[in-house]
């Protein structure tokens, strides 16, 4: 037997040897290769030792993955999951098991990457393009999205799309006072910052203002489903525009806003098959008119076409608006909610339109059963037409006996002000819960019998004929032939096989980290505890998510040495806007709300800018030196120049050049003498996890990448979480809720996301990944980052120049390698190399970010040695194969590099290219084994824009 210790035993079962990928021996060969002695004398070479701290965290002993899943399962079970009648924008639903077990839970679906390479990306934009085909069409409008955070930024999105292009010059803008109140919370605190004039009253009022824009709602907050036609042409007459938030649900059954005139609609997709969560994630959708998409937020698919003239799809037109316009940007968006799109999507494939119209006639039937029993009762519905909500008068005595026998019954109404009581319906409810809720409401003895009450219910009207559906949808034939479990498994495998994901090969993404989401990790998201709780339901049934959070944030604050963090922004770029706001809150506290300039490094992410214009700031870019590093006198020189007007800095550390910076520490200090706040861009956290702090550091505020440094997957394009972290002078200041007073959340400020905690239902992902690694692991995994990116600069510095490197020529968590000699020697571009990979089986590094004609690497920890050599091995045969088209072996337009990347088709097809089958799809011996096929070739981005398509295709253009 064996002599090892029990301790040693079960060394076997730590998490922190199965996250980071190299083991011993190979740590040990890459520290020779790099020369250096140890991981801590290689962090010692690289961390500046101004910020370099010893082992500081108090997050205890690493946690196996059995233990920290029997500890988070007692904190959820902690929760208490009522049955949910509180609607507002938040429904129970039922994910189809298909799609929970073959999308949700797949990392083929969960650990993709944003489509920037469509030719291995086709499966998910291709849902995605669902998406955009099944808003189009329950909409009523012409064009939409691809997918936005959730239904309040989206109305914040709709405001500031209405400012841009309506040709009003009134500076207000119009809300209902029938929208959900966490949409008004949402909207008003962007106006704030825009300094827009927000008017509230009726819906019917709208028309008698003059203003650039009203924000109307129907089904509305009481459930009313409501004619708008006239409102809305009142509005436009005035040379306003018209943003209607829905519910997709209603839309099966009532008249769409489009074909009632509206400009803008919008909305969330969570009841098609995403769980509620505790408030996300969620994707909203967001439609407009074909005249109006030039300015339509967020990402949009597009159809074009491949170098076969093959049908492909890209996204299309503002690709990467906030890298290219930076602070003229009209949305900071990054992250979109594209996973939950496409569940989303393929509830509407797997259902098809009947089938939606049954669920939708259902939910209907139940309300209007309802309804009917509770007015012979005395209890007729206040509003007179209604979906799936109606609100009932309730007062005194009655109400608080039905509140009492509502709580006993373990269910939840909406408690309105005024002695009114909201009860939404959702597929998951039955006739049994129609039972319940007369007994509820009315006490025993009633003598409703809903079956009975079915016969009269039937002849309501409820929904107006006028307001009824009488127009076709979904009737692409993608959501007319899947609706069998058979064919649906079959045509979520068929779309996955299209994608390149983390399950296949790394993606070595720099400043945007790709790293193990482990399996342990995910687990917890599906629990029903998690999963099913309303966002606004009574804090103590969610005692679970509040000692989940409260962990978690004390966690947090200890890895990021600040004093307080807010977990309500559902995304980076939400994390950066809620950071500024509290910037200039608190400059504004102090009678200083005159300082609104922000200096921002020429490097930045495009973002940066993008969040500093939507807090009403003006950018000040600040030069770079020849190393990459903050021209440290150019920002001395214009912060002196803005001294009396500088808000704050917004830096990214390391730099996005991959480079901890020497002078970071004065940095801050510059910003600080000038009475500025320094805000460091959590984006490349990965490189300072346990090492140092952004607080130790000198920062005043920062977002974190949950999505990145801790392991919440990437999905295709999101979902994401960028909390914020703070120094206690700017606690006061962080994002409030309006219809939730609990923890973290500052009190009477305005929210950034519609529910209080963003997408919480993900935040045990980051939970678990901190529990499992415990205080000393977390900094393992950042020294074994620092490690593997400098092995692999050692390595591809053989073969390409490495642009940018810092003390002792080391970089950071990523380096960057520069291709632009290479393209003026032989034409060859970054783009060719990044698509000749793909023929490698792998995604291309961030290309031309933050310069122009190179590749940021970023391995992370969880890389193996092996898979890095690999990708090294093949970036050596690429730089071999750009030294044959040098030499003349091969001509500069016809090589692997320019016709990559190769596919099916062209190893089918009559073959006349001067290079070798074999050297185009097998240019490594290990690619035999492991081959990844893109399914197109190269997509013509020219042809996409000339001839801009965002609906679904027939089906039979995938196959031509």
């Amino acid at each position: 037997m064996s002599s090892k210790t029990l301790k040693q035993l079960e060394r076997h079962d730590e998490f922190v040897a199965r996250h980071i990928g190299p083991d011993a021996a190979e740590q040990a060969a890459m520290l020779a290769a790099v020369g250096a002695e140890s991981l801590e004398d290689m962090t010692k070479q690289t961390v500046p030792g101004s910020i370099l701290r010893e082992p500081f965290l108090e997050i205890g002993d690493s946690m196996t993955e059995r233990d920290a899943l029997a500890r988070l399962r007692a904190i959820a079970k902690k929760n208490k999951v009522f049955s949910s009648f509180i609607g507002m924008g938040y429904y129970d639903t039922l994910i189809p098991n298909v799609i929970l077990r073959n999308v949700l839970e797949n990392p083929g679906w969960y650990t993709a990457y944003t489509p920037y390479q469509p030719e291995i990306a086709q499966g998910r934009l291709q849902a995605i393009l669902n998406f955009q085909q099944m808003t189009i069409d329950l909409t009523g409008l012409e064009i939409a999205s691809a997918s936005l955070l959730d239904e309040a930024t989206a109305a914040a999105e709709a405001m500031a799309m209405a400012q841009r292009v309506s040709k009003s010059k009134s500076n207000a803008f119009f809300i209902a006072d029938n929208v959900f109140p966490q949409t008004v919370d949402v909207v008003k605190a962007r106006a704030d910052m825009f300094g827009f004039d927000i008017i509230q009253g009726p819906w019917q009022d709208a028309g008698k203002h003059d203003v650039f824009g009203a924000l109307l709602q129907s089904p509305a907050e009481n459930g009313e489903v409501l004619d708008l036609t006239q409102v809305i042409a009142e509005v436009q007459a005035n040379k306003g525009l018209v943003a209607v938030a829905t519910d997709l649900m209603s839309l099966v059954a009532c008249k769409s806003p489009g074909e009632m005139g509206a400009d803008m609609v919008f909305g969330s997709a969570q009841r098609f098959g995403v769980p509620m969560g505790y408030g996300g994630p969620h994707a909203a959708f967001f439609a407009t008119r074909d005249k109006f998409k030039r300015a339509i937020p967020g990402r949009i698919i597009g159809v074009s076409i491949d170098s076969r003239g093959k049908t492909a799809l890209r996204m299309a037109m503002q690709t990467r608006e906030q890298h290219i316009r930076r602070e003229k940007a009209t949305s900071n968006i990054c992250t979109a909610q594209v996973l939950l799109a496409n569940i989303a999507s393929f509830y509407a494939v797997y259902h098809g339109p009947q089938g939606l119209k049954n669920i939708a006639g259902r939910i209907h039937r139940l309300t209007d059963i309802l309804a009917t029993g509770l007015s012979k009762k005395g209890f007729a519905p206040v509003n007179q037409t209604w979906f799936d909500t109606i609100t009932i008068k309730a007062e005194g005595e009655v109400r608080a006996a039905i509140l009492a026998r509502a709580e006993a019954a373990e269910l939840n109404f909406r408690i309105d002000r005024d002695g009114l009581l909201g009860i939404s319906f959702d597929e998951a409810k039955t006739r049994a819960d129609v039972a319940r809720l007369f007994d509820v409401i009315l006490g025993e003895g009633h003598g409703l019998d809903v079956d009975s009450l079915d016969s009269e219910a039937q002849n309501s009207q409820s929904i107006p004929a006028e307001l009824q559906r009488t127009s076709e949808f979904l009737t692409h034939e993608v959501f007319n032939q899947y609706h069998s479990e058979t064919e649906m498994l079959r045509y979520i495998r068929q779309l996955e096989g299209k994608d390149l994901a983390l399950n296949h090969s790394m993606i070595s993404l720099g400043s945007c980290t790709m790293k193990l989401n482990a399996t342990a990790e995910m687990i917890p998201i599906t629990w029903p505890e998690f999963a099913n709780l309303h966002p606004f339901c009574p804090l103590n049934q969610a005692q679970g998510y509040a000692e989940m959070l409260s962990t978690l944030s004390t966690w947090l604050i200890d890895i990021t040495g600040y004093d307080a963090m807010s977990m309500q922004p559902n995304s980076g770029a939400q994390g950066e806007y809620a950071g500024l706001l509290a910037i200039q809150r608190y400059h504004q506290s102090r009678g200083e709300g005159h300082r609104n300039v922000c200096l921002i490094p020429e490097s930045a992410h495009g973002t940066n800018p993008a969040s500093a214009q939507m807090a009403s700031m003006k950018v000040v870019v600040v030069a770079c030196d020849k190393k990459g590093n903050v021209d440290i006198n150019d920002l001395r020189e214009k912060a002196a120049a803005v001294s009396d007007q500088l808000s704050c800095v917004m830096v990214t550390y390391p730099s996005t050049h991959g480079v901890y910076e020497e002078q970071i520490r004065d940095i801050c200090d510059i910003i600080h003498e000038h009475g500025g706040q320094v805000y460091m861009d959590g984006a490349n956290m990965n490189a300072q996890v346990g090492v140092t702090s952004p607080g130790y550091i000198g920062s005043d505020v920062s977002h974190l990448n949950l999505h990145k440094t801790f392991c919440i997957p990437h999905g295709g394009g999101g979902p994401g979480m960028g909390p914020i972290g703070v120094k206690s002078h700017l606690a006061p200041f962080l994002p409030g809720h309006v219809m939730v007073d609990g923890e973290g959340l500052a009190h009477g400020n305005g929210a950034v996301s519609a529910a209080p905690y963003g997408s919480a239902s993900i935040l045990p992902i980051s939970w678990m990944y901190i529990a499992m690694m415990g205080s000393k692991g977390l900094r393992e995994a950042t020294e074994v980052a620092i490690l593997n990116a400098n092995y692999m600069a050692k390595r591809l510095g053989e073969h390409f120049p490495i642009l940018f490197t810092g003390r002792n020529d080391r970089v950071a968590h990523e380096c960057i390698i520069d291709l632009r000699p290479l393209k003026e020697a032989t034409g060859i571009a970054e783009i060719d190399v990044a698509k000749r990979l793909q023929d490698f089986g792998f995604h291309s590094p961030t290309m031309s970010f933050p310069v122009a004609g190179t590749l940021m690497i970023e391995p992370t920890e969880s890389e193996s040695k092996a898979e890095m050599d690999r990708f090294c091995d093949a970036m050596a045969a690429i730089k071999a194969e750009i030294d044959k088209v040098a030499a003349g072996e091969w001509p500069a337009d016809n090589n692997p590099l320019v016709n990559a990347p190769h596919t099916l088709a062209d190893i089918t097809s009559a073959w006349d290219r001067p290079y070798s089958i074999e050297e185009a799809v097998f240019p490594k011996v290990w690619l035999r084994d492991h081959k990844f096929w893109p399914t197109v070739n190269r997509i013509d981005d020219v042809y996409g824009d000339r001839n801009l398509v965002c609906s679904c295709p027939p089906l039979s253009a995938y196959q031509e």
